[in-house]
C-alpha cells in the first residue's frame, strides 16, 4: 500500500525538547523560507523532548561534507502546526522540517523527494511515503506501532504465563483471562488501562475484525461496519472499574501514571512509551508483550515525522541535499540508533542506546509486529493524510469525547459511532 494520496503507517509521539541547536523561532523570521539569508546556511525545523542528538550529528557531518550550515530549531509541540500556518503567510517557511502532519496551506510548496525516496540503497518502504500525482511529498524520520506492555513483576508472583513472539501471540479473550487471574492472585486494582486517544481505541477495532471508521467512496466517513459497533459496545462494557477504570475515557485520568503506580496488570499504548520506562519505572518489571490478535494481528501505524523540503529561493538545492543526506544509509543507521526510532528503511541492524533489557526487547518486538500488522493498521494515517491532500482539516478528538460519554453510560454504541461519523462529515463539508 503506497500512499498515493494514501500514506501510511506511522507515530503519536511528538517527543519533543532536547539541547541540539535550538534557536528561537525569532531568528528564523526573516528572508525566503525562514532561512539566515546565508546561503550556506539551511534551517530545519522538528519537535522532540528527547530524540534530538542524532540530528545534532548529521547536522556537523553534513557542513564538514558540503559546506553548508543546518540551523536545528526545535519547536514545541503544542502549536507546531500554527507555527508552520503562520510561517507560509509570511513567506518564512523553514527549508526543511520534520512535521507532525501535512497542511494544505503549505502543501503545494513541498519539493518532491522521489530521488531520495527511490534510492534502492536506502531502502526506504515505500507503504510509508506520501505521494501525490506521482510527486513524493514526505518520507517518515520514522515508525510507530501501538502495543502492549505488562507488569511482568505481577505475571510472575502470580506465575501466570504470556506470550513473547508476536507470531504465537494470544486473543483477547485469552489476555483477559490471564489479567484477571494476575489481578485476583496479586490484589493489583485493574487488568488494564488503556490511552483515551482515537488512535489507540482503533486497534481494538481492527484485531476484532472490524474496519473502524474508514473514508467511503465519496470521499466522506463511511458508517462503520456491524463489527466495529460490537467491538465498541465490549470495550464500553470493559470500563467497570475492575477491567478498567471509568476515569481514564470517562472522565480523562492519566493512564500512564496508573500503570507506573504498579496497580494495573497492563497498558495499551505504544513504542513511544519505551524511554519513559526504561527510565522512569523503577518500583516493578516492565515488558512489552504482543498485541493480542482476535482474530486479526492488527496495530495502529503512525509516523514520527514527516521530513519535508520546500522550495524556497535560493535553497532548494541545499534543502534537498540535507534531506538526501539524512536517508542515505549509513546516516539514517546511526540516527534511528541514536535517537531511537523504529526505522523506515529494511533490513537495517540497529544498536540501540538502551541499557534496559526491557527497551531493548521492546524495540525487537515492534519490529516484530510491524512486520506481521494487517495492512489496515496504516489506514487511520492514510485516511487523515489523504483527507489534508484534499484540503480537509479533520480533528478526531471526537472520538474519545463520544466514546466517553458510552463509557459514562450516556449513550449507546450505535448513538456513538453515528455522532462520530456525523461529526468527522461536518468537518470535511
Amino acid at each position: 500500500m503506497a500512499i498515493s494520496a494514501t500514506i501510511l503507517k506511522g507515530r503519536p509521539r511528538w517527543l519533543a525538547a532536547g539541547a541540539v541547536a535550538v534557536l528561537a523561532l525569532g531568528a528564523c523570521s526573516s528572508g525566503s523560507g525562514g532561512g539566515s539569508g546565508d546561503p550556506g546556511t539551511i534551517t530545519f525545523w522538528y519537535s522532540t523532548s528527547a530524540q534530538d542528538q542524532g540530528y545534532a550529528d548529521l547536522a556537523k557531518d553534513f557542513q564538514a561534507k558540503e559546506g553548508i550550515k543546518v540551523e536545528i530549531v526545535n519547536v514545541p509541540n503544542d502549536g507546531y502546526q500554527d507555527k508552520l500556518k503562520q510561517a507560509a503567510q509570511a513567506n518564512a517557511l523553514p527549508d526543511t522540517a520534520s512535521v507532525p502532519s501535512l497542511d494544505s496551506l503549505w502543501v503545494n510548496q513541498l519539493q518532491d523527494l522521489s530521488a531520495t525516496a527511490n534510492n534502492a540503497t536506502n531502502n526506504i518502504n515505500k507503504d510509508l511515503i506520501t505521494v501525490q500525482d506521482g510527486k513524493v511529498l514526505t518520507i517518515p524520520s520514522d515508525v510507530t506501532a501501538a502495543g502492549l506492555f505488562i507488569n511482568k513483576s505481577l505475571f510472575d508472583k502470580a506465575k501466570v504465563a504470556y506470550p513473547t513472539d508476536p507470531s504465537k501471540t494470544w486473543t483477547w479473550d485469552q489476555f483477559l483471562a490471564a489479567a484477571d487471574q494476575v489481578r485476583t492472585a496479586t490484589k493489583a486494582k485493574y487488568d488494564l488501562v488503556w490511552d483515551r486517544s482515537p488512535a489507540r481505541i482503533r486497534p481494538w477495532f481492527y484485531t476484532h475484525g472490524g474496519k473502524g471508521f474508514q473514508i467511503g467512496a465519496d470521499g466522506k466517513i463511511a458508517a462503520p461496519d456491524a463489527t466495529t459497533v460490537q467491538a465498541l459496545t465490549d470495550f464500553a462494557e470493559m470500563n467497570n472499574d475492575v477491567t478498567m477504570p471509568k476515569s481514564v475515557w470517562g472522565a480523562g485520568a492519566d493512564p500512564n501514571a496508573l500503570f507506573k503506580s504498579g496497580q494495573v496488570v497492563a497498558y495499551f499504548s505504544g513504542v513511544w512509551q519505551v524511554a519513559d520506562f526504561a527510565d522512569g519505572i523503577t518500583n516493578f518489571d516492565w515488558v512489552s508483550a504482543p498485541t493480542p490478535a482476535q482474530p486479526i494481528h492488527a496495530t495502529d501505524i503512525n509516523l514520527g515525522g514527516k521530513v519535508v523540503a520546500f522550495n524556497n529561493s535560493g535553497k532548494a538545492d541545499a534543502a534537498k541535499k540535507w534531506v538526501d543526506f539524512i536517508f542515505q544509509r549509513d546516516n539514517y543507521t546511526k540516527l534511528a540508533q541514536t535517537n531511537g526510532y523504529l526505522p523506515i528503511e529494511k533490513g537495517l541492524t540497529l544498536t540501540y542506546p538502551f541499557k534496559a533489557q526491557a527497551a531493548l526487547d521492546a524495540f525487537a518486538l515492534y519490529n516484530k509486529e510491524i512486520e506481521l500488522a494487517d495492512p489496515i493498521s496504516a489506514s487511520g494515517q492514510a485516511n487523515q493524510t489523504k483527507l489534508l491532500l484534499a484540503g480537509h482539516s479533520v480533528d478526531d478528538a471526537l472520538v474519545k469525547d463520544e466514546v466517553g460519554k458510552l463509557v459514562n453510560g450516556q449513550q449507546d454504541a450505535q448513538k456513538t459511532v453515528d455522532n462520530i461519523v456525523t461529526g468527522l462529515n461536518q468537518q470535511i463539508g
